[in-house]
């Protein structure tokens, strides 16, 4: 009988599970661009679109 490595999982730590969520929630967003310049019909306008690298929310910016 050949028997199965056995995996210990360790527990995340607060400092591990909350890592650079409370910069965001202070206002200070690590943005990251996704996608460079389409145009926006009903906006009239260039829009640009980024994503912050720690939490994932998206904001777009029209020129």
């Amino acid at each position: 009988m050949l028997m199965a490595d056995i995996l210990k999982f360790k527990k995340k730590t607060p400092a591990e599970k909350h890592k650079g969520k409370t910069l965001c929630r202070s206002g200070f967003h690590k943005w990251k661009l996704l996608t460079e310049r389409k145009f926006d019909v009903k906006q009239g306008g260039l829009v640009t679109a980024y994503q912050c690298e720690r939490c994932g929310k998206k904001k777009n910016t029209v020129i």
